[in-house]
């Protein structure tokens, strides 16, 4: 503790730690929403066409399963960024979480019972609009499931991104390896876990504001 405290005293140093808390914040944050915006066209792609379905999510399986460090390091070959560039980390966990939640939207969609879809479409409700104000909100609850998981699984990733430079909490972790220091990665593992808790509590709060006849019902999740 006394190290610790030691450490935390040194104003410059608590500077440090809060520009890599805000970087984490944005390198884990920033791929979530591109990825909702993706999943959700890729999903409903799924549940429109059915024969895209099998070749698509399939893909997104085998994406899923390639090394982040790995990705990391594919992604400035394929698009001709440096290597520290932060946005290979944005592009890398845009892509990981679009491959996880690309299934959730999908089969959310296709679990919309018929009969809703078909009462909307009697009562004039076009495909867009049907999409938006009915089958959407249905998909809510299973899409934020998913992104419970993804943001937790973005904020855990983006520590790998220190390993090549790219900046958060994770340099916390690679100078305290690197000069045997463990106060600094004490410190990087208490505020990875409770930015986790906090994202992961916004957005059930965020649900819950989202499908309110949920909370009627007293569904939890």
């Amino acid at each position: 503790m006394g190290d610790l405290g030691k450490y935390l005293s040194d104003a410059g140093t608590r500077g440090a730690i809060l520009d890599m808390l805000l970087q984490h914040v944005y390198l884990s944050l920033l791929p979530l929403v591109i990825s909702v915006v993706l999943a959700v066209a890729l999903g409903w792609v799924c549940h429109r066409f059915g024969w895209f379905r099998g070749p698509l999510l399939g893909a997104a399986n085998i994406v899923y399963t390639v090394p982040s460090l790995a990705l990391f390091a594919i992604i400035p070959a394929l698009i001709g960024t440096q290597v520290l560039d932060i946005n290979n980390v944005v592009i890398a966990l845009t892509v990981y979480t679009t491959a996880l939640l690309t299934r959730p939207v999908s089969d959310a969609l296709d679990a919309v019972p018929v009969q809703i879809t078909a009462a909307a479409t009697a009562m004039g409700f076009r495909p867009l609009r049907r999409f938006l104000t009915v089958e959407l909100p249905l998909a809510v609850p299973v899409l934020f499931a998913g992104l419970r998981v993804g943001s937790v699984s973005n904020i855990s990733l983006v520590s790998v991104g220190a390993l090549i430079g790219t900046g958060g909490l994770g340099v916390l972790f690679t100078d305290g390896f690197r000069s045997r220091y463990l106060a600094p990665i004490i410190v990087g593992i208490v505020l990875t876990l409770l930015l986790a808790l906090v994202v992961d509590g916004l957005l059930v709060a965020l649900r819950q504001w989202l499908t309110p006849w949920n909370n009627i019902r007293g569904v939890k999740s």
